[in-house]
């Protein structure tokens, strides 16, 4: 009911201001959303993140003095879905799509933007990746018009493998269960590449179907058996909350570190089990105190939660989207796509871990890292549990950063 009375709130203040404005036609942005279905609760955090930044750039002025509007498609988790929705999208207007949940789902929708166009040169649109985190997508995928706004695999692994090592919690056995997709195999792949330097061994390679499986009990059970004694991870939504719970119910005595660990209902699915489990994302609560309460708090004054998981990075690529919007002039019909990609590769925003920008070469965002272990000296608990993320170490975004792939040949205007 939070949510519905904030999302009712924001609408009213956009109709407020459109009818005081006379201008050109009103910047829409399409949320190309996993709204329904297993990866829901994942989709509606992006919502909810999405729709809070708006509010705030509209706040601001909003663009050329008009609010943005925010139009909402379901892409039902799939592939399939999304290629309808962002043709939608386009056809009611929208000059810029959005999404974060899926890198199945992105790898069509980046492919959807691409050859559109290809077909509309001058009228483009933009891709704004909040989350979707395969290197494809700014490797050989990579093109002018998408923006990754969140880390890619290789950042996610290398960043909670060096925190682990660094804090004496990497084991020398680590069993790497993963999605069969691209992202699951960026993980597994990443994982393995690490070994050598790190100083273990991976045991045991596992990739399971995503979003299918309803009992991880077999999966835990083969890890017991591994002789492991540290879990890597990219499992994320239905798949790690599931997971999480299996390794509960069986005691699992193994150090798990992952990418998405944050996930609201993961610590509650894992109960004392989670305990010394690590995880590595754009954000501490803790870091930084004064500036990241103050976010958290304005966060929960509109949504009705504290902002977790995917939402703050998702907040930070809106906030440089925003940057990039005060950088252009409105067009009769929104937005000039190109000159909007140009400013945001120029773009950069202070956030409470520290400046966000724009890598021009790939669209790969630079954003620092923070990996935090699960203990109970949290000051923020989660799940209503003892237990919290507390920060162990801080990586700018320059040493999390991770070299541009060979395969991104992009193609720029002119």
């Amino acid at each position: 009911m939070a949510f519905r009375s904030y999302a009712r709130g924001t609408a009213a203040l956009a109709l407020v201001m459109a009818a005081g404005t006379a201008q050109a036609e009103a910047l829409k942005i399409g949320l190309v959303e996993t709204l329904s279905g297993p990866q829901a609760s994942t989709g509606l955090l992006y919502r909810d993140a999405v729709l809070y930044g708006i509010s705030k750039i509209n706040e601001a002025g909003g663009f050329g003095g008009a609010p943005i509007e925010v139009l909402e498609y379901d892409n039902q988790g799939g592939p399939v879905g999304a290629a309808d929705r962002v043709r939608a999208a386009i056809a009611d207007g929208a000059d810029i799509i959005i999404q974060g949940s899926s890198s199945a789902v992105a790898g069509q929708i980046t492919e959807d933007v691409r050859k559109n166009n290809l077909r509309n040169a001058g009228d483009e649109v933009l891709y704004i990746n909040l989350g979707a985190e395969a290197m494809e997508l700014t490797g050989s995928k990579c093109h002018f018009y998408h923006f990754r706004m969140s880390p890619n695999a290789a950042i996610r692994v290398n960043t909670v493998l060096d925190g682990m090592k660094e804090a004496g919690a990497l084991g020398t056995n680590v069993y790497a269960i993963n999605q069969n997709y691209s992202w699951g195999i960026d993980v597994q792949d990443n994982t393995v590449a690490a070994a050598s330097a790190l100083g273990f061994e991976v045991v045991e390679e596992t990739l399971h179907e995503v979003n299918k499986i309803q009992d991880f009990a077999p999966y835990v059970a083969r890890i017991q058996q591994s002789g492991a004694d540290t879990v890597i991870t990219g499992n994320w939504s239905n798949d790690l909350l599931l997971l999480m719970k299996a390794a509960s119910g069986a005691g699992l005595d193994a150090r798990f570190g992952t990418a998405f660990l944050d996930q609201p209902g993961n610590i509650g699915n894992a109960g004392a089990v989670a305990e010394g489990h690590f995880v590595s994302t754009p954000f501490n609560a803790e870091v930084n105190a004064e500036a990241s309460s103050a976010f958290m708090e304005d966060y929960k004054s509109k949504t009705g939660h504290y902002p977790s998981y995917v939402e703050p990075a998702a907040v930070f690529g809106i906030q440089l989207l925003g940057e990039a919007l005060a950088q252009v002039e409105p067009t009769e019909d929104g937005v000039d796509a190109t000159a909007l990609a140009l400013a945001l590769e120029q773009a950069t925003v202070e956030t409470p871990m520290g400046v966000v920008s724009m890598r021009a070469g790939d669209h790969q965002a630079s954003l620092p890292m923070v990996v935090q272990e699960v203990t109970r000296d949290a000051v923020y608990k989660a799940d209503g549990t003892e237990f919290g993320f507390s920060p162990v170490k801080v990586i700018s975004a320059q040493d999390a950063e991770q070299p541009l792939q060979d395969s991104c040949e992009m193609k720029r205007p002119g």
